[in-house]
């Protein structure tokens, strides 16, 4: 079963780092998607790409080993760059959201609003907004007395699992480090739903054809947010305390959600579409040529 599991998580790696990279390239030859929509969704591929490459390879090693260990600088360095690439990736979902909302709500000045350097200034604070939660929570659990058992029960280590091992009374520390990451989720997720009010609203009142591409647009990004925020809300929202749903939803978020996103953004984008059609002619007629 465990070389099987390797097997199957080993290709879902590989496919999300080649699927990933491959927009991130995609988008830097392609002078047709310079602009602000596509440098937000090179930033998130490759957030995402970051998060999975956290946790997933040694997820993957651990499947073929007999004593699955880490070291503490190791676990740490799980702990600090998963925060990291989580909380900045929330922050640039939120950004993403504005991004829609000024072209679809604010047409005319787009081009404006969303110059390159705002848009620079956005993803900037994204990662240290990513990078001040991060940091708040390793000051936290550095400075935590460990003496007992050394056992964490899932696929990599996070804040909750950690604190447990403490040789302390960790329940109210636990609910206060849940409350850190679950305010930075419930905070973006609510930030994120007003700008797709404001979409919802300018829909209703434009043409059907104005109506359906506005939709179209929103979808992906709707679809991305919901598979992103959903497993982090459970997981320290409203965590269910459940061992095998919390190791579902540590999988989902670190795995699924990475190797999903680019999927959605391919099969729903029209211009990644025509990107996509763009590269292989040439590539074709350079082979061809040849």
């Amino acid at each position: 079963m465990q070389v099987l599991l390797l097997l199957i998580f080993f290709m879902l790696y590989l496919i999300i780092v080649s699927e990933n990279i491959a927009i991130m390239v995609l988008v830097i030859i392609d002078a047709h998607l310079h602009s602000p929509t596509y440098f937000l969704l090179v930033n998130l591929s490759f957030v995402d790409t970051w998060l999975s490459s956290v946790t997933t390879p040694k997820m993957i090693t651990d499947f073929v080993r007999e004593n699955k260990t880490t070291s503490f600088g190791g676990c740490m360095c799980q702990v600090l760059f998963v925060h990291f690439a989580g909380g900045g990736e929330m922050v640039l979902l939120v950004v993403m959201a504005y991004d829609h909302y000024v072209a679809i709500c604010k047409p005319l000045h787009y081009s404006t609003i969303m110059n390159l350097q705002k848009c620079i200034g956005l993803v900037a604070t994204s990662w240290t907004i990513g990078f001040v939660h991060a940091m708040s929570q390793m000051v936290v659990i550095m400075r935590l007395p460990f003496c007992g058992p050394r056992e964490i029960d899932s696929f990599f280590c996070d804040v909750s699992l950690i604190i447990k091992l403490a040789c302390i009374d960790s329940y109210n520390l636990g609910v206060l480090m849940n409350a850190d990451s679950g305010l930075l989720a419930i905070t973006c997720f609510i930030v994120l739903l007003i700008p797709y009010t404001y979409i919802l609203l300018a829909v209703r009142q434009s043409s059907k054809t104005g109506a359906s591409r506005a939709l179209s647009t929103c979808t992906a990004h709707i679809t991305v947010v919901v598979l992103f925020f959903g497993p982090c809300i459970f997981i320290y929202v409203w965590p269910l305390s459940i061992t095998w749903v919390d190791k579902f939803l540590v999988v989902f978020y670190s795995v699924f959600t990475p190797l999903l996103n680019p999927a959605i953004y391919n099969l729903t984008n029209k211009e990644i579409k025509n990107a996509i059609k763009r590269f292989r002619s040439y590539y074709m007629h350079s082979n061809g040529d040849m």
